[in-house]
């Protein structure tokens, strides 16, 4: 995140282009959602893609920082769009997000200081969600898109 703070100090609020990544994780047919403390409002489990790191590493990084699960991605839903990405304290972004599907290997969710609440919700459930590219992914989920993982070369220092 050392990265975006950089960034901020030298664009300051205005709107900058950022990446993310994230998963619908399903258990038993239901999707894991975050109630966030930046915002109060109910998300999908994501964020911000850090330097040197491919979608894949940040959705999994996020995921097991935001949610203690260790999880395997089982399928790539796409990229999503979220134009007009606001923050509290007034930085925008046109975040692209790379979203997954994703299934729990090990743990139990647990909350940490970016959430109120996760709680497990079945399709016919949804909370209103904040972010445009939630929406966006999360109804392609549900109409079945299903996409091979990306083949995403990674980074190396040699």
């Amino acid at each position: 995140m050392d990265y975006i703070h950089d960034l901020r100090k030298l664009t300051g609020p205005r709107k900058i282009i950022l990446n993310s990544a994230g998963a619908l994780i399903v258990r038993e047919g239901k999707i894991l959602f975050q109630r966030r403390t930046d915002n109060g409002k109910w998300g999908l489990i994501g964020g911000l893609v850090e330097m040197n790191e491919t979608y894949e590493q940040a959705a999994l990084r996020e995921i097991r920082e935001e949610t203690g699960l260790e999880v395997r991605l089982n399928s790539f839903l796409g990229i999503f769009h979220n134009h007009n990405m606001v923050w509290s304290n007034g930085d925008a972004a046109h975040v692209i997000s790379a979203m997954y599907v994703a299934e729990i290997v090990r743990g139990e969710p647990r909350v940490d200081e970016e959430s109120f609440e996760l709680r497990f919700f079945g399709t016919d459930e949804i909370p209103e969600l904040f972010a445009e590219d939630h929406i966006a992914a999360l109804r392609d989920y549900c109409r079945g898109v299903r996409l091979p993982l990306l083949n995403e070369n990674v980074y190396r220092k040699d």
